[in-house]
Order: structure tokens, then sequence, then C-alpha cells
């Protein structure tokens, strides 16, 4: 199945459901694997607002900054989602953001 086809039956669910996290999430990775890294942002800040504790969502968006090379902005987002992972009790999440974080901060 081509990125276009997946993204076209993700959005098929969003149209059913506008707050389906798993829709919204898939669409920003896909986004995000083709270079669109603004469109990818702006589906993981929508699915963020809507879900703030999905914990995923952050990592990947901080990976997605951290690859256009928008440090800064990958920190941010993950001291959030860091915070978030602590929140819900996601261990694990908060290993990796947190290893992720110390590698950009040096």
């Amino acid at each position: 199945m081509s990125t276009t086809d997946k993204i076209a039956g993700l959005k098929e669910i969003l149209s059913l459901d506008p707050r389906n996290s798993f829709a919204r999430y898939g669409i920003a990775v896909e986004l995000a694997s083709r270079g669109e890294i603004d469109a990818a942002m702006a589906e993981f800040d929508q699915l963020l607002k809507d879900d703030p504790d999905y914990t995923a969502g952050y990592f990947m968006a901080a990976q997605t900054l951290a690859k256009a090379e928008r440090n800064p902005e990958a920190v941010a987002r993950l001291k959030d989602g860091i915070s978030c992972a602590a929140r819900t009790g996601n261990r694990h999440a908060l290993s990796e953001m947190q290893a992720m974080l110390d590698e950009l901060d040096r």
C-alpha cells in the first residue's frame, strides 16, 4: 500500500471520528516519512491538543523535528513528552525520551 493510500485511508477514519488518535498519529508519521515536516507537525499538534496523554505523539514529533535539524523545538517537545510519560506512568517512553533529550542537549 502506498503512503498516499495509507493517508487517504486514515483520513477517511478521521472523517468518521475526528478525534481518533491512532489515525491522526498515523497520518503524522506518514507525512513525516515523506519529508512533509510542517504538515506532519500540524497533525502532531492537533493530536496532542485532542489527546494530551498520547505519549508516542510527543516522541515521534521530537524525532521528526530533530531529523529536520530543529533541535530547540525537539527539546521542547521531549520535555512535554517526558512530563506526559511521568503523568501516565509510561516508564519505557520516559526512558527513551530522556535518552534522546540527553543526546540533543550535548
